[in-house]
């Protein structure tokens, strides 16, 4: 029996040895097939701080949480509008008092016009008629000096014959009548010249008067050109205000989840002023820190496999997307001083950045550690 059990136990000692020596091979082997490392970190290419543009106030809704997914364009804050719409108000009852004003002076443009012009076609007419008629009347009164001049002589031959006694008084008297008929109708064509003159100056201004009746035309054409202009400037202004009232709704920027909530409902905020931190639903990866004696076989596009803490029964595949070519040490705050010659050498990290493409993403929150294991290529 004694030497029985011997066989046995030594049995039992091979049989370990054998087991211990099938784990160190598969653990070498494992570790030769894969870089591991437990420095690993989730983060996101997109943490986006956003608040509300342009406007300020103060806040009456907020309709998402901390943990809480959002969708792009969905509304997730709400400061209170009121202000912005009675200053839009305000503006839409301005622009309507202007173009009521506009389309009163539209109206008295057209009637002063019109007047203006048919005044001004009905003066230049009489100025017309009245010249023609200042032609006849002067044609007239030269023809009356004409017969005038030979009406003297025929008075001053007949008055010498009447002293000779070679005519009749009566023929005499016949003569110089004629005379001063002809003299009586020289005067009244000179009267009704003088006359028509007078009208004829009275026409001239009529027709600058309803010249410069044009002049008010330009006038009231100014002031709807000066209210064209306003009523635009005004309708810009309102257009912003309506803007502004859509940005009085805080809308989230892309597909994510808040991360982190800044403010409370009846705070007051300002614009820009964060109210949220969203992170992209499709922006989280895995940051490595490898070690630089692990980083033989690593090349982008190698397959990952990560396990977080948070979930150890959840495995989510990655592949590496990029490797930094400094490492971590490099970029510290405070870096290592070399200068005097001695250290303490310590194997360097260097960062490398794995995508996720297979797991339940909804897990993911930025900062949860893990483990990782990259696949090497020989």
């Amino acid at each position: 029996m004694n030497g029985k059990g011997k066989k046995i136990g030594l049995i039992i000692v091979v049989v370990l040895i054998l087991v211990f020596l099938i784990y160190a091979v598969r653990w070498i082997n494992h570790r030769m097939k894969y870089a591991i490392s437990d420095a690993v970190f989730v983060e996101s290419e997109y943490l986006s701080n956003i608040g509300f543009y342009r406007v300020s106030g103060k806040i009456i809704q907020l309709y998402k949480k901390e943990s809480d997914q959002v969708k792009a364009g969905e509304v997730i804050a709400k400061i209170d509008d009121t202000d912005y719409k009675l200053q839009v108000q305000a503006l839409e009852k301005e622009i309507e008092s202007l173009t009521y004003q506009k389309k009163q002076l539209e109206n008295q443009l057209e009637r002063v016009a019109k007047e203006t012009d048919i005044n001004e076609s009905i003066t230049a007419l009489t100025v017309q008629e009245l010249n023609k008629k200042l032609e006849s009347l002067k044609a007239q009164k030269d023809q009356i000096e004409a017969q005038l001049k030979l009406a003297q002589k025929d008075e001053e031959r007949y008055r010498n014959l009447l002293e000779k006694g070679l005519v009749s008084k009566r023929k005499y008297e016949e003569v110089k009548t004629n005379l001063e008929v002809l003299e009586k109708q020289k005067l009244a064509v000179e009267k009704n010249i003088a006359e028509l003159k007078i009208s004829i100056e009275k026409s001239k201004k009529a027709v600058e008067y309803a010249q410069t009746q044009k002049s008010i035309t330009q006038e009231i054409q100014d002031q709807i050109n000066s209210a064209n202009s306003q009523i635009e400037s005004l309708i810009k202004k309102k257009q912003d205000l309506e803007n502004q009232l859509k940005y009085t709704e805080l809308t989230a920027p892309f597909n994510g989840v808040v991360a982190k909530k800044f403010v409370s409902i009846g705070d007051v905020v300002k614009a820009g002023q964060p109210v949220y931190a969203i992170l992209k639903s499709d922006s989280f990866y895995v940051k490595v820190l490898l070690e630089e004696t692990k980083l033989e076989g690593v090349k982008v596009g190698n397959k990952a496999y990560i396990k977080l803490d948070a979930y150890p029964d959840k495995t989510f595949e990655g592949v590496v997307e990029s490797i930094d070519v400094a490492s971590a040490a490099k970029f510290a705050l405070v870096p290592r001083d070399i200068s005097a010659g001695e250290f303490t050498k310590l194997a360097q990290r260097i960062p490398v950045k794995i995508k996720i493409i297979k797991g339940d993403m909804s897990l993911l929150r930025v900062g949860l550690g893990g483990k990782v294991e990259i696949e090497k290529i020989r």
